[in-house]
């Protein structure tokens, strides 16, 4: 059974989910990943969430402000001896679901074109794509979605 808890950058089950997801994105991103790296520090993340099953942390996820109404999904990820069983998309709804409790009405999120399983789990998910913003604007490699979660 799949739980997930509510925490912040600080909890050591997150950093070590992260830790991971850097080590495959490394992989993939290859030269492009230093890049990345400054945008996705920790100590910004307030919201994120972990999920469990039984007591193995096997996933995470976080969000945090881009604009009053916007949250931005970051650092989602599911070590891949757990995929495939539903726990990103119940990772992403939690997210969701928190987004709303915090008053935003769209979540926007970055992935790479190197990671056809995140845009998949997202399309399914109801996020449709945009253009690149911020300082993804002008990145090939980088894929923004969007999905709007309630009308304010």
């Amino acid at each position: 059974m799949i739980s997930i808890i509510r925490t912040d950058f600080t909890n050591p089950d997150f950093r070590a989910l992260v830790a991971l997801l850097d080590e495959d994105l490394q992989i993939r991103d290859g030269a492009e990943h230093s890049f990345y790296a400054p945008f996705n520090k920790l100590d910004k993340i307030k919201e994120a969430v972990v999920a469990y099953i039984g007591v193995e942390p096997v996933g995470s996820g976080a969000l945090r402000a881009y604009t009053a109404q916007t949250a931005e999904i970051k650092r989602m990820f599911v070590k891949p001896q757990f995929r495939g069983r539903g726990i990103a998309q119940n990772i992403l709804s939690a997210l969701e679901a928190w987004a709303k409790e915090l008053n935003f009405s769209t979540c926007i999120l970055e992935t790479g074109k190197k990671q056809p399983e995140a845009i998949s789990l997202y399309q399914k998910a109801g996020y449709t794509f945009i253009p690149n913003y911020g300082q993804y604007e002008n990145m090939e490699n980088s894929v923004s979605m969007k999905k709007i979660l309630s009308e304010n």
